[in-house]
């Protein structure tokens, strides 16, 4: 069971940093981007690697006072350090 889920924490932070990227790329044309809610699910859902990551990389929603605050909180408060702690034991 813990393989399943640490395939799931892989698999979604594959899949966070080009969703992030998508979202960049949409930011600079006026066309429809990835709400911010859900950039921050994938956060919240152990992507937080990938997220950080891909905001680094694509220099994505790093002034955003507001957007960094909830990142920050959703990485300190995560389902990812469970699934670490259970690892562990």
């Amino acid at each position: 069971m813990l393989e399943l889920a640490w395939g799931l924490v892989v698999l979604v932070n594959l899949v966070a940093v080009p969703v992030y990227g998508w979202d960049k790329w949409r930011a600079g044309r006026q066309g429809r981007r990835v709400p911010e809610r859900t950039l921050l699910w994938f956060l919240f859902a152990t992507g937080w690697v990938g997220c950080w990551l891909a905001m680094s990389l694509f220099r994505h929603k790093t002034v955003k006072a507001s957007f960094r605050r909830w990142a920050i909180l959703w990485t300190i408060v995560n389902p990812f350090w469970l699934l670490v702690w259970l690892s562990l034991r």
